[in-house]
């Protein structure tokens, strides 16, 4: 068991040292490549800070604003059809849009209703397999210049839709 414990705590340096020794058999000089990815890393800051700043302005304002609460207010009839308990509206608003405001959302859910409770499970079910739709569209398609999305948009709402759907039912199934 201890040995498990040792490469576990281990793994990232052994993958740097994996990676060195393939480039010194590639023949690569090795520190030149890594200070050329680290300016180009720069570069890719610089270039996606406007599009950070702007969504995580919007998500300020969409809080601030009250218009998240209003939103809830509205979908309620919708979503209470669907099984999806009124307690997890707001982490299913605000998780396409931000990672960190989904935490903040999360972690409160947590703390108000409980880490077992069936309100506890879904939001976990949700915060693991769902994405920060808008949130990776700006930074990534923000980064490499695409202007149009096309269907990525909806199929990733598709997909996040499907998810939700999915842990409630498999926590609504667990917990019968």
């Amino acid at each position: 068991m201890d040995i498990i414990k040792y490469v576990m705590s281990s793994i990232i340096p052994i993958i740097i040292f994996l990676i060195i020794v393939y480039g010194m058999i590639k023949k690569v000089k090795i520190y030149e490549a890594f200070v050329e990815g680290a300016k180009e890393g720069m570069g890719i800051c610089f270039r996606i800070l406007p599009y950070l700043l702007a969504i995580l302005i919007g998500i300020k304002i969409l809080r601030e604003s009250g218009l998240l609460d209003y939103m809830i207010i509205f979908l309620n009839p919708i979503v209470s059809k669907l099984g999806i308990p009124p307690e997890i509206m707001p982490l299913i608003i605000v998780k396409p849009l931000s990672g960190s405001g989904a935490i903040g959302v999360f972690t409160e859910t947590i703390k108000t209703y409980g880490v077992d409770s069936r309100i506890g499970l879904i939001a976990s079910i949700i915060m693991g397999s769902t994405e920060t739709i808008f949130y990776t569209l700006t930074v990534y398609f923000g980064a490499v210049g695409i202007k149009k999305i096309r269907h990525t948009l909806w199929a990733a709402i598709t997909a996040d839709i499907v998810a939700i759907l999915v842990a409630v039912s498999i926590v609504n199934l667990w917990m019968m």
